[in-house]
């Protein structure tokens, strides 16, 4: 009680010209909660601190968090809209000059329109980002279906969060992030976390993972790699990149032959047990631990664990996610929690940790090819009808579903898509298999950008339009466990930049279709339209009014009406979403990653996160802290791997695979596996990972196989002087 006083008087001291806005962190799905400290006489940012009154990460922030705040009046800020005057310098930082908002907007209109009427409404397309509101992802939605008029529009969740959507609508019929509270893991008897550097990604939550072990839990690890949650985990299966389904599968199969199964929750709640059952019996140790790589006995002891935990959560993130196979991987994870029946309940269930900021809502409303505004389906006549009402057109001028990220893209290499208007993303660096999407983007007609600095994906633009910053906006974010929460606006945009919302709103009435959208005068009109446009859905926001938010510090949806207070835990009630309220037990065949190693490519490549960078880094690498702490990328090699291709600490090396090359410098540890290498992707240009990886799609979520490819490393010819 002490300390709760303590930080309380500290967050209310008062400073001299000075004034603190409550508001979230701009970067990850756990959206710590911070006070901006504004210089109420300039009316700038100056710096942050920690809110110790947010229930869920209780004061604490990550080196990200902490210099945030200096992204908003960053010296490389976009802040005048820029036209390219010279073609041929698409894909550099050459070639722009500054413009006005009216020669712009006048430009975009005219080029979109002669490309519409030469080649039909889906020759444009529209790529965004979640790293924004939910009121901003809702209306690019509209933006592309009322304004444009097109079908090809997704986002970047494709990249990150799409395949733990597509497995938990298959196993519950319902795609939220984590079906209980952040507060509850502390709490809990066990936590198994399966493709996630926690430590590193979501390092706010760690204090919760270490509470589980302190009071005499377990931890349990899925990684490829020695991660700092992995070294002190009670079992860490060390498995190969790519197997996650394999394990899955064979822990699936002890807790059924040991009997740690719950026979009435899977009566009475759940479909395709015996079916899995019977799938799963080849999925010995042995059998599990031929493909996996990990040993037979650490396999034995964490499914035993698992099992005898009392209550228990299963976690997990994009190194099962992000694989050909990831919906699967995810649905195989979660078949723990139905058979076991510890989901439903307080202390136990599923969670994902959600990579980008607004990565649970952003996927919700309206930006994902086939889906309308509170999780509806774009291929539903009724939903259609719902989102028509609000929108004020009919069904029949509603575009039909579009295609996935990547395959946008195999289409503006194909010339069907024409023109792009991209925002919030960083295609150009986080896409798979760089060479081709980078071409791609080169061969439009016309793009335009918007962004508040000069990343890589604008360099290919012919407009680039100067958005703003998180702190320069308000409007909601859903952070990881689907609490609804508020960003608050603390500084006016700097130069002539703008949110992207009211871009959408004066684009719209240059180009015809501002009857739709001219009512939509500030973000909280936004709001309100886009609670409206959810009501009903299985993402149902309406309830969720600022003034609840904050009030409550954050509504978990769903959340139907005024008196709703919100669902922090799901299926409580044990009522899954799925037409027969049952939730499903998935039998699943293991599939290999995309690409094995062979005698040419020997290595499996795999990808991550470091603490310091978020996504693309395309505002990470600006910030001079940062920066400082991970210059550059590099290649963690096992010494026994560096020893056969004599290669030492800190030697540059080229890395290739069937698709690109890239020279790093190496990292030699032994918290890798020796048939493994791992690089970081927050990179751009020639230093992108991303340039090797393969684009491999999962059938159901589209999501690339960033996580597992073949192959090899070489050292680099030593040049003397004579």
């Amino acid at each position: 009680m002490q300390r709760d006083k303590f930080y309380k008087e500290v967050e209310n001291l008062n400073h001299p010209n000075e004034q603190l806005i409550k508001t979230h962190c701009s970067y990850c799905g756990m959206q710590c909660g911070m006070n901006l400290r504004v210089n109420t006489i300039t009316n700038k940012i100056i710096g942050v601190e920690p809110r110790y009154d947010w229930p869920v990460t209780v004061g604490k922030m990550c080196p990200k968090g902490v210099t945030a705040y200096q992204q908003t009046n960053h010296k490389d800020r976009i802040l005048k809209p820029l036209i390219r005057d010279n073609s041929n310098l698409k894909g550099t930082k050459e070639g722009f000059r500054e413009a006005t908002w009216d020669e712009a907007y006048e430009l975009i209109t005219k080029k979109f329109s002669e490309l519409q009427e030469n080649y039909g409404k889906d020759s444009l397309s529209v790529f965004s980002g979640v790293s924004m509101t939910n009121e901003k992802c809702y209306l690019t939605g509209k933006f592309a279906r009322v304004a444009l008029g097109t079908k090809y529009i997704d986002y970047n969740g494709r990249f990150c969060m799409s395949s733990a959507a597509g497995g938990f609508l298959r196993s519950f019929g319902v795609d939220r992030g984590s079906t209980l509270p952040w507060t509850d893991i502390h709490e809990t008897d066990c936590l198994f976390i399966a493709g996630s550097n926690t430590a590193e990604c979501h390092p706010t939550s760690m204090f919760r993972v270490w509470s589980v072990q302190e009071r005499g839990g377990y931890l349990i690890v899925a990684d490829p790699r020695e991660t700092p949650l992995a070294r002190r985990a009670d079992v860490h299966l060390d498995l190969k990149p790519g197997t996650d389904l394999a394990l899955a599968n064979g822990i699936l199969h002890l807790l059924i032959e040991n009997n740690y199964i719950d026979e009435g929750f899977i009566n009475k709640h759940t479909n395709g047990f015996e079916e899995t059952k019977e799938l799963v019996k080849e999925f010995t140790p042995a059998y599990t631990s031929e493909i996996t790589g990990v040993s037979i006995e650490k396999i034995i002891r964490a499914a035993d664990i698992y099992g005898k935990a009392p209550n228990a959560i299963v976690m997990f993130a994009r190194g099962i996610e992000q694989q050909h196979k990831g919906v699967d991987n995810v649905s195989g994870y979660v078949n723990m929690a139905l058979i076991t029946g510890k989901i439903g309940r307080p202390k136990a269930g599923v969670a994902t940790f959600t990579g980008q900021g607004n990565g649970q809502g952003g996927r919700e409303h309206g930006q994902k090819s086939d889906l309308l505004p509170g999780y509806r389906k774009i291929t539903n006549p009724k939903h259609v009808e719902e989102v028509c009402e609000v929108w004020g057109i009919t069904p029949e001028e509603m575009p039909g579903p579009g295609v996935s990220a990547y395959e946008m893209f195999e289409l503006m290499e194909e010339k069907v898509i024409r023109g792009l208007y991209l925002l919030c993303s960083n295609p150009a660096v986080s896409a798979p298999n760089l060479n081709f999407v980078r071409s791609a983007l080169k061969n439009l007609d016309f793009m335009v950008c918007s962004d508040f600095y000069l990343s890589e994906s604008a360099e290919f633009a012919d407009v680039i339009l100067p958005s703003v910053t998180w702190s320069e906006d308000e409007g909601t974010v859903t952070n990881l466990e689907g609490r609804i929460i508020k960003i608050n606006k603390a500084q006016e945009p700097i130069g002539d930049s703008k949110p992207d919302w009211l871009i959408q709103v004066e684009l719209a009435e240059k180009l015809g279709k501002g009857k739709y959208f001219s009512y939509l005068k500030n973000a909280r009109d936004v709001a309100d339209e886009f609670r409206r446009a959810t009501k009903g859905g299985y993402a149902d926001y309406y309830g969720a009014t600022w003034d609840k938010i904050d009030k409550q510090d954050g509504v978990f949806w769903p959340c139907k009406d005024e008196q709703d207070k919100g669902t922090p835990h799901m299926f409580l009630d044990k009522k899954f979403y799925h037409p027969d309220g049952k939730a499903k037990i998935c039998a699943l065949p293991y599939r290999p990653p995309a690409e094995e190693p062979c005698q040419e490519y020997p290595l499996r490549l795999t990808t991550g996160r470091v603490v310091y960078h978020y996504l693309s880094g395309n505002q990470t690498r600006r910030i001079p802290f940062l920066h400082d702490m991970c210059p550059e990328p590099y290649v963690e090699i096992h010494p026994k791997t560096a020893q056969i291709y004599g290669i030492v600490h800190e030697e540059m090396i080229r890395l290739y695979t069937r698709r690109g090359e890239c020279q790093y410098k190496v990292k030699i540890t032994e918290a890798i596996r020796e048939d493994t290498v791992f690089v970081p992707y927050h990179f751009g240009h020639e230093e992108s990972i991303n340039l090797l990886t393969i684009a491999a799609l999962d059938p159901i979520s589209r999501m690339p196989e960033f996580k597992a490819c073949a192959s090899q490393i070489e050292k680099l010819e030593v040049r003397t002087v004579d």
